[in-house]
């Protein structure tokens, strides 16, 4: 199937690895990325839906 696109709202600081390192994120909000149809968490906020996602999940970030 054709991977879905998206625009970042928000990310977090990153993920803590096993040994306590924080490894940064490699998207920031305003990032157009591209993700497979069914990753994800559908939510609904103030009757708007959005997507909550790992950043394993993203298959790429869409350059100009």
């Amino acid at each position: 199937e054709k991977p879905m696109e998206g625009e970042i709202i928000a990310a977090g600081k990153g993920r803590t690895t096993d040994d306590g390192k924080l490894v940064k994120m490699e998207v920031k909000a305003g990032d157009k990325i591209l993700y497979g149809k069914y990753s994800g968490t559908e939510i609904k906020i103030n009757d708007e839906e959005y997507l909550i996602m790992r950043e394993e999940d993203i298959l790429g970030i869409i350059t100009d």
